[in-house]
């Protein structure tokens, strides 16, 4: 029997990064670390992963060949807490990528001021060609050769592109299985094995508190006059296009794996929903089409009429090739390095503001933060309650990135939220006493 594709589709051809995660990753840290003088040897401390581990995960398939995946997990910078970062299954998985994310974490933990550091995790496999019990066995087997590293106070997991809520359970009891029960060892769980409500929504929410606040700064717009177009309908960008509309917003364009689907009057989100979500379906919007929908393709979607975009997809999404054609004036980043340096400085000259990945994203793992805190405390808080802790630290971080960008004239929201985020890391580095 074949797994449901978890909530974020792994990559087609048409989405392959056009440029490496890494070198965005540099790219980020190094206009930031300019901006705040940071000396040669704190670059080199802080870019430097504290662990890097690259163990085998060979699987029996149900057809009867074997195949040998790569699986990685990169603990960054702990000098906050313990490691944070999610866990991806994708075929463009590779020690460089995770890497990247790796270290993007560590400043994204940094920047919203929750007691973590950075880490990532994956395996190269694509989720959508395994059986639920191929899926279950790569997880497990992945999770036996890296649990001496991992552990509530060490290394903390999480979703990611080509996870779920079931693959964190997995997780949860293979490493019970050598370490005794402790829901705290992951985040992202299914309710009925210590998960948090408003979790599931909480990337999303992040999004479109992050978004909501810039446009109100940045356009002088309400919700009801904003247009909105979200390129991937995974779980950020599904539960992100669900909440704009919540709040007011015209959503007039979603994109997943088949394509991007526009109608300038807004869409009917229920409905988009309810197709990918249909009996017999493969999971995707192919072929999707509801009364005034057009079809954009993978290379037109960025260029769709909008005030606000959000690239919730993978890396590198708007690039040298397609920054062009966008014609939003805010780009919220829902995804992880979503856009490479180039078109980066191309959209800021333009006067189109970019919220960075490590705000606009930090959502999910603000509430992974409390349901680790709740998995501790053995107590479930309520939803609304989460949701009201969680707007509280996602605006307090972008009022701190406003401020962060007066103190320095002509930096770009990124480049002050990276600075600091880095800020932050050396603080704590140096009470530590690392050099």
């Amino acid at each position: 029997m074949s797994v449901t594709p978890p909530p974020v589709s792994s990559p087609t051809v048409a989405e392959v990064p056009k440029m490496g995660a890494y070198e965005i990753a540099t790219g980020n840290f190094n206009r930031a670390a300019d901006l705040i003088g940071l000396s040669d040897e704190w670059r080199t401390l802080i870019r430097t992963p504290f662990r890097e581990m690259k163990v085998e995960v060979p699987l029996h398939r149900e057809d009867g060949t074997m195949t040998v995946f790569q699986g990685y997990r990169i603990q960054h910078n702990g000098s906050r807490g313990p490691f944070k970062g999610g866990i991806r299954f994708s075929p463009l998985a590779d020690e460089q990528e995770v890497k990247a994310l790796a270290e993007t974490m560590t400043y994204k933990t940094a920047l919203v001021n929750i007691p973590f550091g950075g880490g990532k995790g994956g395996v190269n496999c694509d989720p959508r060609t395994l059986t639920e019990h191929e899926l279950e066995h790569v997880t497990r087997r992945y999770v036996s050769r890296i649990h001496l590293i991992l552990g509530p106070n060490r290394d903390v997991p999480a979703p990611d592109m080509g996870t779920n809520a079931q693959t964190m359970a997995w997780i949860v009891d293979q490493y019970g299985r050598q370490h005794g029960y402790n829901p705290a060892v992951v985040t992202g769980k299914p309710l009925e094995l210590g998960g948090s409500p408003g979790r599931a929504q909480a990337t999303g929410r992040g999004v479109m508190l992050t978004g909501l606040a810039a446009a109100k700064d940045h356009l002088g717009k309400d919700p009801n006059e904003l247009r909105v177009a979200v390129q991937g309908f995974g779980n950020v960008g599904m539960n992100a296009a669900l909440l704009f509309a919540e709040a007011g917003c015209t959503v007039v364009a979603v994109s997943d794996v088949s394509g991007g689907y526009h109608n300038p009057d807004g869409l009917d989100l229920d409905a988009v929903v309810r197709y990918k979500n249909r009996e017999g379906g493969d999971g995707t919007l192919a072929g999707y089409d509801n009364g005034g929908v057009e079809y954009v393709s993978h290379a037109d979607f960025m260029g769709v009429d909008c005030d606000m975009l959000v690239p919730a997809a993978i890396e590198s999404a708007i690039h040298d090739e397609n920054v062009d054609s966008v014609k939003a004036k805010l780009v919220v980043e829902g995804a992880n390095l979503p856009v490479t340096p180039e078109a980066d400085q191309i959209l800021q000259d333009r006067g189109v503001l970019v919220i960075p990945d490590i705000l606009a994203n930090a959502g999910g793992v603000i509430v992974s933060y409390f349901e680790w805190s709740q998995n501790f405390q053995q107590y479930r808080w309520k939803e609304e309650d989460i949701n009201a802790r969680l707007e509280d630290i996602i605006l307090t971080a972008y009022r701190d990135v406003i401020a962060e960008k007066a103190r320095h004239d002509g930096a770009s929201m990124r480049d002050a939220a990276f600075a600091l985020a880095i800020a932050r890391v050396q603080k704590a580095e140096k009470l530590r006493g690392a050099l």
